[in-house]
């Protein structure tokens, strides 16, 4: 009798013997067959065979076909990927954990499964593993997840030159449709596209800490916190909170969905708050006069630095023909948001992601925070690899720190702006590690092997994100708020 044990060219590839195995055995049960009269009708030993059912021993594609005859079905069906029965689908998942890499650091005993063995107990076992690899799952993937999607929404951006025309139209109709005539949008007038969709806006003291706003779907209500000092004026959260009715943004069905549903309602925002028609006629005056400024857009609309910074990169190379870079960077030098149309070269990880990479120290983005005045734009050209840009920039106050926000455009841009005249000038040869992160020769002869300095980690970057519909917001939270806001509206019905 021939060695049929061994692997060889005809060994069927790809193939999963936990299945194989289960679907073998169920196959052989129904034909009423024991291993020994199987084995022998197919020219095999029954230990061979055992070996097979059991998933641990590959067979040839020649024993395949004979056993599939024997058992009078198909080749196709005995080597379907699908589990013959339930009980079968329980074995295997079970079978399947107990080999895994991960079942082997628990210290756990292996069950060895008969057809004793309570279905019950699969199910418990099958259960428990599913859900602890569900939850280890999504720990170790949703900080790469996260990355790229950040990487593929930056790419979108750019690829549309970070315009949306849809949401720019959506946001005039509704401000045509309150009536508003132009200028800064006021809070009153924030308070009044509530009211024009039904809703009344609420500011409460126990807000959750995870939300920037909640919005009650039931009563038709936007809640914004009152006594709390947030990082957003309270007409850009509310304006925040009626894009994402407005634009009928759901339960994210994953971070992906949830990123981009916060960009385009932070635009919707923007939008509102600078009308496309006023901002760009804004801004083609300013252009023919030479004179672009962000923080001129920042005064005439009211709104911060970086909100109008965000607006010239919507509105700049679709109405203007100018393309840009815009960065907000801490004050170590990590980037915490950027979008470039203009062929700068941003530091990215292999992901694409650049959140969380350090910036040259030699970008106007850095070299702002070293610059005495700061009641005025720090205005810089700086040579790269990629060409020279001039950059403008600003440092702002943040709960966390102190950010640069800084604009960028190629240096033959540079004439249409107020402060393109600046002298200073830089030079970046990064990503080059000896630009500005390898010592000089001097600095490494003097302390080379005599520093040890302790890190600071980044635990926003290396954690994994929170899990929930909303990634970071606590839901119970949230709906213990929403039950407590009815709760008193109801003793307030009550008769006195």
């Amino acid at each position: 009798m021939a060695d049929r044990t061994s692997a060889g060219p005809e060994t069927v590839p790809a193939l999963d013997p936990v299945v194989l195995g289960r679907r073998l055995r169920h196959l052989r049960k129904q034909t009423g067959r024991t291993l020994d009269q199987l084995a022998a009708a197919v020219e095999a030993t029954p230990s061979h065979l055992s070996l097979i059912e059991n998933g641990k021993r590959e067979p040839r594609i020649s024993l395949l076909t004979r056993l599939a005859s024997a058992l009078g079905t198909t080749l196709e069906d005995l080597l379907s990927a699908e589990a013959p029965s339930r009980r079968a689908a329980l074995e295997i998942a079970v079978e399947k954990a107990q080999r895994g890499a991960h079942y082997a650091t628990l210290g756990l005993p292996q069950i060895k499964i008969t057809p004793r063995t309570p279905t019950e107990v699969l199910e418990v076992i099958a259960g428990l593993e599913g859900e602890l690899r569900r939850r280890l799952e999504e720990q170790a993937a949703t900080p790469e997840e996260a990355r790229r999607a950040n990487a593929e929404l930056r790419q979108e951006m750019k690829e549309r030159d970070n315009h949306y025309p849809e949401l720019e139209r959506r946001a005039q109709e509704l401000l045509d449709a309150v009536g508003h005539s132009g200028g800064p949008l006021s809070h009153r007038a924030a308070a009044g596209l509530a009211e024009h969709l039904g809703f009344s806006v609420r500011f409460v003291s126990d807000l959750p800490h995870s939300t920037r706003s909640v919005t009650d779907l039931k009563n038709r209500r936007f809640y914004l916190a009152r006594s709390r000092h947030p990082d957003h004026d309270a007409r850009s959260v509310l304006l925040g909170a009626i894009g994402s009715y407005v634009l009928g943004h759901g339960e994210p069905t994953d971070y992906s969905d949830f990123l981009r549903q916060r960009v385009y309602t932070n635009y919707f925002a923007a939008a509102l708050m600078m009308p496309q028609k006023e901002t760009v006629k804004f801004l083609k005056s300013a252009k023919a006069e030479r004179d672009l400024a962000i923080e001129d857009i920042r005064d005439a609309f009211g709104v911060s630095y970086e909100s109008a910074a965000h607006r010239f990169t919507n509105l700049a190379t679709e109405h203007l023909g100018i393309t840009c870079h815009f960065q907000k960077v801490h004050e170590s030098g990590v980037i915490h948001k950027a979008y470039e149309n203009d062929g700068v070269s941003f530091p990215a990880d292999h992901t694409g992601a650049i959140e969380g990479q350090q910036v040259c120290r030699y970008w106007t983005s850095r070299e702002v925070f070293d610059v005495g005045d700061g009641f005025r734009a720090f205005n810089q050209y700086t040579d790269t690899p990629a060409g020279t840009f001039w950059c403008t920039a600003v440092v702002e106050g943040h709960s966390s720190g102190f950010y640069s926000l800084s604009i960028g455009v190629p240096f033959d841009s540079a004439r249409w702006f107020r402060g393109k005249e600046t002298t200073s000038r830089s030079i970046s040869r990064c990503p080059d590690p000896s630009c500005c992160r390898q010592p000089n020769a001097e600095l490494e002869a003097a302390w080379g092997g005599h520093a040890w300095p302790a890190a600071r980690a980044n635990a926003h970057l290396l954690a994994a994100m929170p899990s929930g519909a909303f990634p970071g917001v606590d839901e119970v939270e949230v709906f213990e708020f929403l039950q407590a806001q009815d709760q008193v509206d109801l003793q307030g019905d009550l008769p006195g």
